[in-house]
């Protein structure tokens, strides 16, 4: 049987990189799925591919970073599915800067993404997930929410905040058997991170610099993180939450 047969999952940031690979890998084990995002054109065509997997699919226009975009999303996943069991942060942004080269609005729009969108969507799923008798909300955090990188003043603050926020939603919540986990990626080949690598003076040399960086020699795929997306969505990890995971190739055993 497949391992998410019997779930139904709300995924933001799904048009593309990680979302996307979330939403395909979710589909082959049998989740019907939200696909959330600011941006539609992606979206219909990540339902589309997931459409042809035999997936059933809804994608859903929603700015995580406005509460009633976030509720209103919700709302409507649960009208046409009947239910959510998980919940999937990972919409996104990053700034390639020191704090004292950050702008306000930089700063506004890294934390705003990145952590209030997480806050807002975790906290309106809740009541939708009682009401399906608990579930798993998985947050795409960051390597950088757990160790610190020059020149991401930001983005380090944002992911440390989701870091400790999924650990607190853990520990409120356990007793109503609503799991909370973050994955804590090192650098993974997406638009965000090739544009931001494509801000280099030498683009294809920081590409090789990064991966040498990485014990393991490569940079991650979305499909590493869709992998272990998947275990923490499933029954397979009914005894794990609070936890904060690298998924670095080696980076952090430094």
């Amino acid at each position: 049987m497949p391992r998410l047969s019997e779930k139904t999952a709300f995924l933001t940031g799904g048009g593309t990189g990680i979302g996307r690979a979330c939403a395909l890998a979710f589909a082959r084990e049998g989740a019907r799925i939200a696909i959330v995002g600011r941006r539609v054109g992606p979206l219909h065509e990540v339902a589309q591919e997931v459409g042809k997997a035999s997936g059933q699919v809804l994608p859903i226009a929603c700015d995580v970073t406005e509460v009633a975009s976030a509720e209103r999303a919700l709302a409507k996943a649960e009208q046409h599915f009947g239910r959510l069991n998980v919940i999937v942060n990972n919409a996104g942004a990053v700034v390639v800067a020191t704090a004292e080269e950050t702008s306000d609005a930089d700063w506004q729009n890294v934390l705003g993404v990145n952590l209030t969108g997480t806050f807002n969507v975790s906290r309106a799923a809740l009541p939708i997930l009682r009401r399906a008798g608990g579930g798993s909300i998985v947050n795409i955090g960051s390597v950088l929410g757990l160790v610190a990188r020059r020149e991401r003043a930001a983005y380090c603050a944002a992911k440390a905040g989701v870091t400790g926020l999924t650990k607190a939603m853990a520990l409120d919540h356990a007793d109503e058997k609503i799991r909370v986990n973050c994955i804590c990626p090192s650098i993974v080949e997406t638009e965000l991170a090739k544009r931001s690598m494509a801000r280099a003076a030498d683009p294809v040399a920081e590409r090789l610099e990064r991966a040498r960086q990485i014990p393991l020699g490569r940079l991650g795929s979305p499909e590493d993180v869709a992998e272990l997306a998947v275990y923490l969505a499933s029954d397979e990890s009914d005894w794990m939450t609070g936890a904060a995971i690298p998924l670095d190739g080696g980076l952090t055993a430094y």
